[in-house]
């Protein structure tokens, strides 16, 4: 428990049950005069007073550090003061500057590398600065890592730029409401700082259950105002009707973020899972990005303190601004109480625009202009970076003279080609239609009767001489029909006599 200025007494954690061996770590942030109080109960039930009467409580040890003008637990190695700045008299002895820790060869300090933070219990020797995460950098005084709303990835061979500069201010987030077993309603609130501010916690939450109790005692309320700095707080709000109070009572402001781990697409980081089943699957086709957040503070049921995981989406349906919800499964945000899961879905969550994202369309070429418009790419999934080049013109050719002269020549000789093949294939079958009639027509009218006999008698001689015929050739015989058919003769026949047989010549 802890007593600010003997006036306001609050608990600051409490543990039930049987827990091992563990380390708290509670950080007071105002300058105040404050008592802490351990305190043990077994049982709140006086009949079970000597059930548990071997039941004990053991504080093992308790540091202080970080007092101003007090008393420390323990002393620690300091820097020394370079020769060239020591004064006879003075201490050799200074702290080092925010940033800075001590060097083990020299004893003077040195500032962190660039990206590492400083961890606050250990500021002796280079391994004092802890690097910081994925997607992250450290604050000018090397105090913590935040993210300063830029995020890279780079897949198939593509570099994905983000820009969250517009989800840079605090926002907040209310779910419920629910209701404790006696009916009572209460509502959780939770305000978020996302990145930017130069890795201030921006976020805050603050009880004023203290607050109105002070006001109706008429004594100062701004000693009894306690509130939580962090990326990411809860509190708990009790709406005003049926408690007798005008405003809603905030009260149990806890941190659930007051470490920046990194950001990165994958699901897992240091020990935190980002569970994506909980949420609806992404659809839009550009990868999630997880912010991965962890609170130092333990408690009885988290014993490495309480984590939460920020998924930002790329949604262009949504505001730049966006929205920010929990898991429907998870209605308080945390299935197990340890970690707590967000989404937010916005426009300024999808990549930065790029010349991948536009394609070009060239129009014809009309008066030796040819006019160039570019368009985005359907669904367009990107924001800001580049915009679309404005409509060209370049100077153009519809076909080049040398084409033309070679393409109405070709065309011409197929033409040509095409017609003369079938002139003559039709002047082809015209010629072997009319020598098939005129073999035909020879055929009926000239027919002779067989001879009775063509042997010569015996003792007789021929007395005509024999006149022999060479058979024509096929084309021989397709120009005598051509010729025939010129003058107007359809065929010719001669008689040939003789004493011993008729032949008939055809010609």
């Amino acid at each position: 428990m802890m007593d600010v200025n003997r006036k306001s007494t609050t608990v600051v954690e409490s543990w039930e049950g049987s827990k091992e061996r563990q380390s708290y770590t509670h950080i007071m942030t105002k300058n105040a005069s404050v008592s802490y109080t351990w305190a043990f109960q077994r049982t709140n039930q006086a009949q079970d007073v000597r059930r548990y009467i071997s039941d004990v409580v053991k504080l093992y040890s308790v540091s202080v550090t970080n007092v101003q003008d007090g008393v420390a637990s323990a002393c620690r190695a300091c820097a020394l003061l370079s020769q060239s700045s020591q004064r006879s008299g003075s201490s050799s002895c200074i702290p080092c500057p925010a940033g800075f820790y001590i060097d083990r060869d020299t004893n003077r300090c040195q500032e962190c590398p660039p990206n590492t933070y400083l961890s606050g219990h250990h500021t002796y020797g280079e391994d004092a600065c802890l690097p910081c995460g994925p997607g992250s950098k450290s604050s000018k005084e090397h105090s913590r890592c935040y993210s300063d709303c830029s995020f890279s990835h780079t897949e198939n061979n593509r570099t994905l730029t983000f820009d969250l500069s517009s989800l840079s201010t605090v926002a907040s987030l209310t779910n419920g409401p629910s209701f404790t077993s006696k009916g009572t309603k209460y509502l959780h609130i939770f305000n978020v700082s996302l990145c930017g501010h130069q890795g201030k916690m921006a976020a805050v939450c603050t009880d004023n259950v203290t607050d109105l109790a002070s006001k109706d005692m008429g004594s100062d309320s701004t000693q009894f105002v306690n509130s939580v700095d962090s990326f990411i707080c809860q509190s708990t709000i009790i709406p005003a009707d049926g408690r007798g109070f005008r405003t809603a009572l905030a009260s149990q402001s806890i941190s659930l973020a007051d470490t920046f781990l990194g950001a990165t697409v994958e699901s897992v980081l240091d020990g935190i899972n980002a569970r994506p089943e909980l949420f609806s699957d992404n659809s839009k086709g550009i990868p999630d990005i997880n912010f991965f957040y962890r609170s130092t503070q333990a408690t009885g049921s988290c014993e490495r303190g309480r984590s939460a995981v920020m998924t930002i989406r790329c949604n262009p349906e949504k505001t730049d601004r966006g929205q920010l919800t929990v898991p429907s499964a998870c209605p308080a945000g945390t299935c197990d109480g340890c970690t707590f899961h967000f989404l937010w879905e916005s426009g300024s969550a999808c990549p930065r625009c790029t010349q991948d994202d536009y394609h070009q369309i060239e129009g014809a070429c009309k008066g030796g202009v040819q006019e160039t418009l570019s368009v985005w790419n359907e669904p367009k999934l990107c924001t800001k970076g580049m915009s679309l080049p404005a409509k060209s013109s370049a100077p153009c050719e519809a076909i080049a003279l040398w084409l033309k002269v070679g393409v109405g020549g070709g065309a011409f000789l197929a033409v040509l080609l095409i017609s003369l093949t079938c002139y003559f294939w039709k002047k082809n079958k015209r010629l072997e239609y009319k020598y098939s009639r005129l073999v035909m027509s020879a055929n009926k009218e000239c027919e002779l009767p067989a001879a009775d006999s063509c042997a010569l008698a015996e003792g007789e001689e021929p007395e005509d001489d024999v006149v022999y015929s060479h058979k024509p050739s096929l084309l021989g015989k397709l120009r005598a029909i051509a010729n025939k058919q010129r003058e107007g003769d359809s065929s010719e026949s001669v008689q040939l006599k003789s004493s011993q047989s008729e032949r008939w010549v055809w010609g």
